[in-house]
């Protein structure tokens, strides 16, 4: 008897942004390039550019329709709501920055009570709950060499992000493939709110 070899997928749930939010992150990107010219960063494409609301790494391929269907479950009965990109900031906090972000504004409180829909979906499915808290943010940059990284963390945060806003309507499950030339983004499904 030959063993089955498990083909694992990098999974991962967003929200996907409109064009306008894109071309502004672009645009934020495009001067802090200009501004610290000499920072070695991986930056954001445009193409990669979502809201990610959890993260599951490497699963086997056979488990993403389970994983799909929990997110189904979660946005049953959701309705569309709005959402805030504003501030900016790194991770981690404290010491070497090694991430650039811009920051949402969840007022209404509604992204929180999505993500805690999806986790309890995805709980009920088999997967594990995130153990950190939620903080929704866009990665613009991960900061791959320490050289400049200070200077450009600090010019991320000088620079701000003009307030702007988004409508969530719908959560996509999404396939990530690694390569040299960046992560490539397959959408596995769409789930619109609402839609039982």
């Amino acid at each position: 008897m030959t063993a089955i070899s498990k083909v694992l997928w990098r999974i991962f749930c967003a929200i996907e942004l409109p064009a306008t939010i894109r071309e502004r992150v672009l645009r934020s990107i495009a001067d802090l390039k200009e501004a610290v010219p000499d920072a070695r960063a991986s930056w954001a494409r445009e193409t990669n550019l979502h809201l990610t609301l959890k993260f599951l790494g490497d699963i086997p391929e056979t488990i993403v329709p389970d994983f799909s269907n929990a997110v189904s479950r979660a946005v049953v009965g959701m309705k569309s709501f709005p959402i805030r990109f504003e501030e900016t900031g790194a991770f981690p906090t404290r010491g070497q920055p090694r991430v650039l972000w811009i920051g949402t504004n969840d007022d209404s409180g509604k992204l929180a009570e999505l993500h805690a829909k999806i986790e309890e979906e995805s709980a009920l499915a088999g997967f594990a709950r995130e153990a950190r808290s939620f903080h929704p943010h866009l990665t613009i940059a991960r900061l791959r060499n320490p050289q400049h990284a200070r200077v450009l963390a600090a010019t991320h945060k000088q620079m701000k992000f003009e307030p702007v806003e988004a409508t969530v309507s719908e959560l996509l499950v999404i396939r990530s493939e690694l390569s040299s030339e960046g992560s490539k983004y397959t959408v596995v499904s769409r789930h619109p709110f609402g839609v039982r």
